[in-house]
């Protein structure tokens, strides 16, 4: 779906988000979302805190989850819970314990299996299960990453953990990021994409000449997979 802008773009996710949730709650009692961070989102979760969108909100049977985190403390500036936190978080009334965010001011790898065995309780699963979330938001960057699954990362290749901690060198950084696996098997994967410098990496995978890329790899097992898209981003694909 290409939108005209980012307010354009956080509307229809915002609806999205809303009319899932709805949907959710009603058939097993709860609604289950993992969050993306970046700047793009930012827009997003703000507009689910307003009345227009919070009013019809049931929060206490909604969980939150993070698709990726840097390595760094929660109050971080670069903490994608600290965005959230600003910008959802600190201005609706959800139970804290519905809140999952990932540890990223702890050792990556601990991290990662600590929110493992987070999704592990949260999700009842059994030894070999996948958890199902109902949405996962994404985002996508210049190179074709999404969460935090980089070009040539050894977490693209994981099969069997649902977390993983990742060295991103182009940052000299470590992230945590949900695998593929994981992110494939959601009931509805979104990804938010805006600006003129995603139009390139756009085009490349929507026209399937981008396969390389992480985002291309995005491809849900048993559920549903949408693109919203600024008009910027999409470039002369979306005039196709």
């Amino acid at each position: 779906m290409v939108c005209r802008d980012v307010e354009g773009l956080s509307r229809r996710a915002a609806e999205q988000f809303v009319a899932l949730a709805q949907q959710s709650i009603v058939v097993r009692g709860r609604f289950a979302v993992a969050l993306s961070g970046g700047s793009t989102p930012r827009a997003l979760y703000s507009l689910l805190a307003t009345s227009e969108f919070s009013g019809q909100l049931d929060w206490r049977k909604i969980q939150l989850f993070f698709g990726d985190e840097r390595c760094v403390p929660p109050d971080h500036g670069e903490s994608n819970y600290r965005m959230v936190q600003q910008s959802l978080l600190a201005k609706i009334v959800i139970p804290r314990e519905n809140v999952h965010r990932m540890l990223g001011e702890i050792e990556p790898a601990k991290a990662a299996a600590t929110y493992e065995d987070e999704i592990r309780k949260t999700f009842a699963l059994t030894a070999n299960q996948l958890p199902r979330f109902d949405l996962i938001f994404l985002g996508l960057g210049d190179d074709g990453h999404t969460a935090s699954l980089f070009p040539a990362s050894s977490a693209l290749r994981e099969t069997q953990a649902l977390v993983a901690s990742t060295y991103v060198e182009k940052f000299q950084a470590h992230r945590l990021t949900l695998t593929l696996p994981t992110i494939n098997n959601a009931a509805q994967i979104t990804f938010l994409i805006a600006g003129q410098t995603k139009a390139a990496v756009v085009k490349a995978i929507l026209a399937g000449q981008g396969n390389e890329a992480p985002a291309a790899r995005v491809q849900p097992t048993e559920g549903e997979l949408t693109w919203l898209i600024t008009a910027d981003a999409a470039g002369d694909f979306g005039n196709s």
